[in-house]
């Protein structure tokens, strides 16, 4: 197994605080979700809905001396942030929750994880339409990169015409009429749906005044806008002054954090971003294991993160064990946002070697002793799936290498294992195997049980 290494990670702006002090101020955001996750991991059945169970809020009030808005608020974010997960009717800690005092990283994850959300954590406006809302939440990112250029606090007024801007070209992308347009205006455009052109007076003697539907937009922006910064700052990434927002240490990193990785989608080394999963991993099949994590993220980076884990676990289904591994060291770039939906694949018999070697790497087990979570069973399988990816894509000496990583030992006893651990590529293995050994005696042995194998004798 290649020894990983990682590109130097850039710099943060200057002035940045430190790690630890970053995560210290995440740990004050999330204080409240913090002793609700807690209180929920230790009571009994405390109730899964969202919002809490009215009885298990009640009980979670009392013991822990906190108003029903604020118990119903923590309970929110601390889903959010990674730090209770819900199976069925139960809700558990997650591991980030036990992580929670030791490790700084499981700490910005789930900061930057509820930051992620902040369009969840503080409801929008009631009677806006859905659509509207969608595209300020889409139009943010480019007020968020204001405010981080800045360095310092923005006019409000300043934001609100860039949100506005943002939101218009996001209508002219999509070739939509803006929110509160009128139905003349819809039926005075052309046929091919673009807007009609606007006609000037022919001697226009003094500034037309704004159109009602101008105004109405022009309100809409302006109540996103304010809904839009409550929410940032509910989730400590800017604060509110009197007519100005000033990005927290926090938000400032977070963005940063953000604008970095779309640098990296721009720097494609290998040139796979537009890819499906399954040709970038075979793009990077190839690369050593420093450019090949590069790739790996410059892809990820372009999609986002729910998709892209379904799309590499959908390849790790497939029948290709080469691709299977590659995807799984593309989900260890992803990191804890991929936890969930790896977790929810252990009992899939082709992923669960996999996915509990993940786990175990992701849960702070050094992966040179990661092994030693598998069975026995699950060992040999993961030995016979890696020497397929091997028969199908690698070296013939690299397969007769392969033998000394078996945890058997002796070949006999190998051989033994991999005839009852049923995978399905055991014969076509034994053959690649047999044809591929300069030992005669050794070869007929690995025929003489690939054939046993193939006839389902003994």
């Amino acid at each position: 197994m290649s020894t990983r290494r990682t590109r130097p990670a850039p710099r943060p702006p200057e002035g940045t605080p430190p790690r630890t002090e970053l995560a210290r101020q995440a740990r004050a955001v999330l204080a409240d979700a913090v002793r609700i996750a807690h209180w929920a991991a230790g009571a009994p059945a405390p109730g899964s809905s969202a919002p809490l169970a009215a009885q298990a809020l009640e009980r979670a009030a009392t013991a822990l001396e906190l108003s029903p808005a604020q118990v119903r608020a923590g309970w929110d974010r601390a889903r959010l942030a990674g730090l209770i997960e819900l199976h069925g009717d139960t809700a558990r800690p997650g591991w980030r929750l036990r992580a929670w005092d030791r490790d700084d990283s499981a700490v910005l994850r789930g900061w930057v994880a509820l930051f992620d959300a902040w369009s969840l954590v503080h409801a929008a406006p009631e009677g806006i339409e859905t659509g509207a809302v969608a595209e300020a939440v889409e139009a943010v990112p480019q007020v968020l990169s204001l405010l981080q250029l800045s360095a310092g606090p923005v006019p409000v007024p300043a934001l609100l015409d860039l949100l506005a801007q943002r939101i218009a070209e996001l209508q002219e992308e999509r070739c939509e009429v803006p929110y509160g347009t009128g139905r003349a205006a819809l039926e005075s455009a052309p046929a091919d749906g673009r807007p009609a052109p606007v006609q000037a007076p022919a001697a226009p003697a003094s500034a037309p005044a704004p159109s009602p539907s101008a105004d109405r937009n022009a309100d809409l922006d302006a109540l996103l806008l304010d809904w839009a910064l409550e929410g940032l700052a509910a989730v400590g990434a800017l604060t509110l002054g009197n007519g100005h927002a000033t990005l927290t240490p926090l938000g400032n990193w977070a963005v940063w954090v953000k604008l970095e990785q779309i640098c990296v989608a721009a720097q494609s080394p290998a040139g796979n971003i537009e890819q499906s999963a399954a040709d970038m991993l075979l793009g990077c099949a190839r690369l050593t294991p420093g450019p090949a994590r590069d790739e790996y993220r410059a892809w990820l980076a372009a999609r986002t993160v729910g998709s892209a884990v379904a799309e590499l676990l959908a390849v790790a289904r497939g029948e290709d064990a080469l691709l299977r591994g590659l995807a799984f060291e593309a989900l260890r770039v992803v990191g804890a946002p991929a936890e969930p939906e790896v977790r929810a694949v252990v009992d899939h018999p082709s992923l669960r070697p996999y996915a509990l070697l993940w786990l175990a790497e992701y849960e702070g087990v050094d992966p040179d002793d990661a092994q030693e979570i598998l069975s026995r069973e699950e060992a040999t399988w993961l030995w016979v799936d890696t020497a397929a990816a091997v028969a199908d894509h690698g070296e013939t000496g690299l397969l007769v290498r392969h033998l000394d990583s078996a945890v058997q030992g002796t070949v006999p006893a190998l051989l033994d294992e991999v005839r009852a651990v049923g995978h399905p590529r055991t014969v076509q293995v034994l053959v690649a195997l047999a044809a591929a050994h300069p030992d005669p005696a050794l070869a007929k042995a690995v025929r003489r049980a690939a054939f046993q194998v193939h006839t389902g004798g003994t």
